[in-house]
């Protein structure tokens, strides 16, 4: 399984961004796509998940109602749309894969992770 995320740039603070996550070799029924962020200094966090389906998401506090996951109709791709981004929102953002039916908000519980994309927002 390979995942490419992309879209990561420099935004001032009350802009957007969208990142995407290109999922490959994918040979399982189900599973949940997941975005994460860690800020310099800080500990990696979870952002937004996604079951293949896409019934079933669930967004970090401070993502909700500003952040949102999607996949595309191929359920290869997963996007994160960030709306309102904050100078607190600036981390490196990962997308991550989880062979499971649960969306866990820990790390270690996901099996695949892609090689990140840097955010930056500007004050």
């Amino acid at each position: 399984v390979q995942l490419q995320a992309s879209g990561g740039g420099l935004v001032q603070s009350g802009g957007s961004l969208t990142l995407s996550c290109a999922v490959s070799g994918l040979g399982f029924e189900s599973y949940i796509m997941a975005w994460f962020r860690q800020a310099p200094g800080k500990e990696r966090e979870f952002v937004a998940g996604t079951n293949w389906r896409g019934g079933n998401i669930n967004y970090a506090d401070f993502a909700a109602g500003r952040f949102t996951i999607s996949t595309n109709g191929a359920k290869n791709t997963v996007f994160l749309q960030m709306t309102s981004l904050k100078p607190e929102d600036t981390a490196i953002y990962y997308c991550a894969v989880d062979r499971n039916y649960v969306i866990y908000r820990f790390d270690r519980n996901y099996d695949y992770w892609g090689q990140g994309t840097l955010v930056t927002v500007s004050s």
